[in-house]
Parts: C-alpha cells; structure tokens; sequence
C-alpha cells in the first residue's frame, strides 16, 4: 500500500503548481517559470547528493538520465505551451488523461508486459472523470494545435515514467532526481533566456518558486519515483490522475472556482478510479 500513496502523494504536490503559479506576477514565462523550478528543485537535490557520496559520474547511468531529462523537458515544454492555447483546464485534461492510455501501451509494446484488467478499469474511470470534471460548458471550439501540444505532453509524461524505471534499476530516488531536473534545467535553460529571470527580484515571486522547486518538484518526484519502484509504470501513471483532482478541489476553495454538479460527478469517478487502482489486484488481461 505504500508504494501507490507515494504516489498519490505526489499527484497532490503536482496538483498545487496551478494554484501556485496563479499567485505569480501576470506575464512571467511560462518556461523560464518549469527552467526555475527545475534548477531549485534538482539543485537542491544535487547538493544533498553530492554532500552524501550518493552520485559516481564515472559509473553514472547517463543513457536513462539524459532520456529522462529530455522527456520532462518536453513535458514541460509541451504543456506549457498547450495550455496558452486551450486554456488550463482542457490542457491539463488531455495531458494528463492521454498519459495513463500512453504508459499502458507503451508498456506493451516496447517493455512487452500486459497491463492489467484492473488498471484499463480504473484508466477509462479516471479518463471519464477528468472529463466531467473539466467540462465546457459553452460553445468554445478547442484549439486543435493546443491539443495536439497537449497529447504529446502525455506521451512525454508517459515516457519519463518507463524511462525513470530503467533509470531506478541502476540508482537510488534521490540521485536519479537530482540528475535528472539538473540535467533537464539545461535542456529548458535555452528557451527561457530570452523572456529573463528579473521577476525572480519580487519576494513573493522568489517565495513561490522555491515552495514549487522544493515541494511540487524535489519533494514531489522522490515520492514518485519511490513509489515506481514497486508498481508497473502505467499504474504509477494512472494514479497521477489525482493531479486535476487536487487542482480542482484547489481551484473551488483557494481561488474561488465554481463546480457544476457535472463536474462533482467527475469529481467522484476520478476519485473512484483511484480507490480501484489502490486497492485492486493483480489480474491480468486475458489474450
């Protein structure tokens, strides 16, 4: 049971960068904003690791650490840039609901391992659920760029999460995270130099930044990758679904959101879809 709260956990972490960055001065970039958050939150780590003899660069898996650097800079990248054109709510929904669908058949196909009955149950709760949760109510058409963006966040999601347990095999959470954000703060460094890090001046901006670099990213993946090493990665990616759930539970009490009665059904699949992946079994699917 642990292993799946880890994970839960840092869903509910992941699930506070929105609310967070809503507290954020209007016009920071939205990259150099995820380059910040990971050099506080993989720094940190770094630091601790190097200061416990816990990293040899001689001996260090950089094949799985540069492809898990590269894909949580795209899923940055991605998302980021999906959301500006569809807006939050439905490129967290198509990000994060593609990403389960994604592990799960990348599991098959590329590691050859069949997910389980109980897992494609709980995916299609899950997926309904952030549907309801999210849907519009108007009349808005859906930028198809915007999610295009979106669906290939998840797969980047959902690449990081296989990649991440080949990466676990040969290194312990703590350097395979501090590696990997560092790694990918460079990746990101780039793309943000041009918009600048002045807003970093402002105190409240600084505060907020370092409460997403320790909390939503230090913090959240070693929970995570904790809790990967003992269930299957598309398990691990149906249980970050808890992410919009903790947002939009976030959105209604902090900010002052409003919730349709739709959107509480929602609520109650998604959080049902959870419960069955938590304490469900083992069974696998039959050819």
């Amino acid at each position: 049971m642990l292993n799946p709260l880890f994970v839960l956990l840092a869903a509910i972490l992941w699930g506070m960068t929105g609310t967070a960055q809503s507290f954020l001065d209007q016009g920071v970039s939205p990259i150099a904003v995820a380059t910040i958050r990971s050099a506080i939150g993989g720094g940190l780590l770094l630091a601790i690791a190097i200061l416990l003899r816990k990293i040899d660069l001689r001996n260090w898996s950089w094949k799985w650490t540069i492809l898990a650097a590269a894909s949580i800079a795209l899923f940055q990248g991605f998302f980021f840039s999906s959301i500006r054109l569809t807006g939050v709510a439905i490129g967290t929904v198509a990000t994060i609901g593609s990403a389960p669908v994604f592990s799960g058949i990348l599991e098959w196909i590329v590691w050859k391992t069949r997910p389980t009955l109980i897992w494609g149950l709980a995916t299609l709760m899950a997926i309904i659920g952030c549907l309801l949760l999210f849907m519009s109510n108007g009349d808005e058409i859906v930028h198809a760029g915007g999610f295009a963006l979106a669906l290939c966040a998840g797969l980047s999601f959902a690449f990081y999460t296989n990649i991440s347990k080949k990466l676990m095999a040969q290194a312990d959470a703590l350097p395979a995270v501090a590696m990997t954000f560092s790694v990918c703060t460079l990746f990101l460094l780039p793309f943000s130099l041009e918009s600048g890090f002045a807003w970093l001046v402002n105190i409240h901006n600084l505060w907020t930044m370092l409460f997403m670099g320790i909390m939503c990213t230090s913090v959240a993946y070693l929970l995570f990758l904790n809790g990967l090493q003992k269930i299957s990665s598309s398990t691990a990616v149906t249980l970050s679904l808890a992410e919009p759930l903790t947002a939009a539970i976030l959105g209604v009490f902090l900010i002052g959101e409003h919730l349709t009665i739709v959107s509480w059904l929602g609520v109650a699949m998604l959080l049902g879809g959870i419960v069955v992946l938590t304490l469900g079994g083992r069974k696998k699917l039959k050819p």
